[in-house]
């Protein structure tokens, strides 16, 4: 079962590294973007940590309040309950 959850994790880390990734590409070129919604749903199923690092990586929703601060807290709020669960 570890197994699973440790492959799950890297799988939706990095869908959600890509989508923001595709995201920025949509952006540059004045295309039809990604929901914000669906950015923040894919870091609270498990992908907060790929949101966060692509994010800074490609430069992109680092102004928004909503992603600049909400993306650590999704990231504090899932590290605690890992630990709590791991005890």
């Amino acid at each position: 079962m570890k197994d699973i959850f440790t492959y799950y994790i890297i799988f939706i880390n990095l869908i959600s590294f890509l989508t923001i990734y595709i995201d920025k590409k949509k952006a540059i070129k004045k295309k039809w973007r990604i929901k914000e919604s669906t950015l923040i749903f894919l870091s609270i199923i498990g992908g907060s940590l790929g949101t966060y690092i692509s994010m800074y990586t490609f430069k992109h929703k680092i102004r928004h309040l909503k992603f600049n601060l909400g993306i650590p807290i999704i990231i504090l709020f899932q590290l605690s309950i890992y630990f709590l669960l791991k005890k």
